[in-house]
């Protein structure tokens, strides 16, 4: 990776994936974190990853570990419009709309570690650097 990341935002696989301790993602992370990026959550991703076979320890500490987004009513408001914009409706897209929102509102240049980098990209267009996990 060339360019210089600012930010790192994690959607819920990335997030995952660290709670996991996923070999190849956390390889990833490092390459990030040597270069001086902030990580960065939306706060709903948290209950996205939350289930009964969450490693709550874990999850713990990954969140000591990054700035976690609050998903306020304006948030909530500009996630609804990259919807709208985006040509995308419905709870299906309603989490990634607010993780799109996070990314957008973040130091640049962001990098977006997701499982679902077709529905990222026409969310967050050009302006943030899409990685597909």
């Amino acid at each position: 990776m060339s360019e210089r990341i600012e930010t790192v935002v994690l959607d819920s696989q990335g997030l995952s994936a660290w709670i996991a301790q996923d070999r190849t993602f956390l390889a990833m992370l490092q390459v990030f974190h040597d270069m001086g990026a902030d990580f960065v959550v939306g706060a709903n991703t948290i209950v996205e990853v939350s289930h009964s076979r969450t490693n709550i320890p874990r999850l713990n500490w990954a969140l000591s570990r990054i700035k976690v987004e609050p998903v306020t009513e304006q948030a909530a408001r500009a996630a609804a419009e990259l919807l709208k914009g985006a040509g995308l409706h419905g709870h299906k897209y309603a989490i990634d709309a607010t993780v799109a929102e996070v990314a957008l509102r973040q130091p640049k240049p962001v990098a977006l570690l997701t499982s679902d980098s077709d529905d990222m990209t026409k969310l967050c267009g050009n302006q943030v650097r899409v990685i597909r996990l």
